[in-house]
């Protein structure tokens, strides 16, 4: 993909993760903070090491919202009795309710706008899925070790030659 391509499809992509974060402030919640519930509903429970890695965040900026997901009463910190110094997270009923209330919104808000574009288009994003899920777990990667994508990555994600 050429520079100008590169700067568009971020651009999209920023713009979306824009569009879809601001469906979770109906909930009360911020993105990061809808975005590790989710991650605690799916996956939970969940160590705070774990979810740190998962979710991308520094520690500090993951205990504060792990503090404001438990004051809200959306999970429960649960002591690790081998470790008292270390605890896992899981999500109450109330996290389990809101995050589907979150899910469903987001749901609605990109079929309603499918419902909007041309057949030929739906049909060609439904096939760059697979593509952008690989983009994204390699930008994932890429992002906790600072460095290029290259050898050792998935079939199909490779470095592309840059110095």
């Amino acid at each position: 993909m050429d520079e100008d391509g590169v700067i568009r499809l971020r651009r999209v992509i920023s713009k979306l993760a824009r569009q879809l974060n601001a469906s979770s402030t109906d909930a009360g919640l911020t993105p990061s903070q809808a975005s590790v519930l989710g991650l605690i509903v799916v996956r939970g429970p969940l160590s705070l090491g774990e979810l740190a890695d998962l979710e991308g965040l520094n520690p500090t900026m993951l205990s504060r919202v792990v503090g404001k997901l438990q004051a809200m009463g959306l999970i429960d910190r649960i002591p690790d009795p081998a470790d008292l110094r270390s605890a896992s997270v899981a999500a109450t009923q109330e996290g389990r309710q809101i995050d589907q209330r979150v899910k469903t919104q987001r749901g609605a808000a990109v079929s309603q706008c499918m419902e909007l574009l041309t057949a030929q288009h739906e049909a060609v994003l439904t096939e760059a899925l697979p593509a952008l899920e690989e983009l994204a777990e390699a930008l994932r990667r890429f992002g906790h070790s600072g460095q290029q994508p290259g050898l050792g990555e998935p079939a199909g994600i490779r470095a592309r030659g840059q110095s």
